[in-house]
């Protein structure tokens, strides 16, 4: 089959298709989205190699007895031991010993097909399009960020940072009653903002106030300081942003005001599939633009290009 696989540098390459293992289905990919952190494997996030991409849709194709055969799924990304201490308190997510889909040891969705275990497989509703499904994922992370904000209805809360996360993110935060603000860099996503009620702002000509959280989705490492920098005392700043490299930080930030830092990662799957099937959420909007997986390395070049938001995979035509 073909794969869009990372040594050094992207390139396609012919692999045998992939053969599950007991417990595991074998799902052709329909679409595949490109995120950020996939672009940090460039850069050399976790020294990946393998086969890219986590963000998927696809359709059961094997085995025979699967009872999802057939059936459209999208898929959690972690692969955990199950045995270590970790695992056996319930944090699976955080299994010293993990896999993850085409970030960590598992060879990813940027190819026909993949294989996941079939616990890591969840239905997509029949009223939720292909291009909205593909969402589900990095949805499920911007509905995790909101859950660690712990905001409540009629607070303020700023998203920074201006990209598909930091607008799923703001997507969600509005449909909590919250009163979000966005600040970003690139007008026309700030406009796409806008119609949703956020207030949006550049970052060069915000006009900021005191937020009782923030969600850091920059994908900068100036975009903490910003957040911190606006946040009241004993408030929460929700760090979402994953790249290679490192963020200067300033304790006396943190210290003084007494504020919390958190990190957040994945998210659950089935609230995010609920908001696409009941049409609370249509992150359609995000889409960028759509590639054949034959133009794969074409399709990341497109994607690291600023102010380009999802870029999407297309390996069956």
């Amino acid at each position: 089959m073909q794969a869009l696989f990372f040594d050094v540098e992207p390139r396609l390459a012919e692999v045998p298709t992939p053969t599950p293992a007991p417990g595991e289905a074998l799902v052709q990919v329909l679409l595949a989205g490109i995120c950020r952190t996939d672009l940090e494997v460039l850069r050399g996030y976790h020294g990946f190699v393998g086969v890219m991409g986590h963000e998927f849709l696809g359709r059961v194709a094997g085995p025979p007895d699967s009872p999802l055969l057939g059936r459209r799924v999208v898929g959690e990304i972690n692969l955990p031991c199950g045995g270590c201490d970790l695992c056996r308190r319930g944090l699976a997510r955080h299994c010293r010993g993990r896999r993850v889909l085409g970030l960590r040891g598992k060879d990813g969705a940027f190819a026909e097909y993949l294989t996941l275990p079939e616990n890591n497989l969840h239905p997509v509703p029949e009223a939720v399009p292909d291009e909205a499904a593909v969402f589900t994922e990095p949805l499920a992370a911007a509905l995790a960020g909101v859950e660690a904000a712990g905001a409540r209805a009629g607070e303020r809360v700023l998203v920074v940072g201006d990209g598909t996360l930091g607008l799923l993110s703001a997507m969600v935060l509005g449909r909590r009653g919250l009163k979000v603000d966005m600040v970003g860099h690139y007008p026309d996503h700030l406009q796409l903002a806008a119609g949703w009620g956020v207030r949006a702002f550049l970052e060069q000509q915000a006009a900021l106030e005191e937020y009782h959280a923030a969600v850091e989705a920059s994908g900068s490492p100036t975009g903490l300081a910003l957040a911190l920098g606006h946040l009241r005392p004993r408030g929460t700043v929700v760090l979402k942003s994953t790249f290679a490299g490192t963020v200067p930080l300033d304790p006396a930030l943190i210290v003084v005001p007494e504020v919390r830092l958190v990190g957040s990662r994945c998210g659950e799957f089935p609230p995010a599939l609920k908001l696409l099937a009941e049409r609370e959420v249509d992150p359609r909007p995000l889409v960028s633009r759509v590639f054949p997986l034959a133009q794969g390395p074409e399709a990341l070049e497109y994607a690291r290009q600023p102010g380009v938001l999802k870029v999407l995979l297309r390996p069956v035509l």
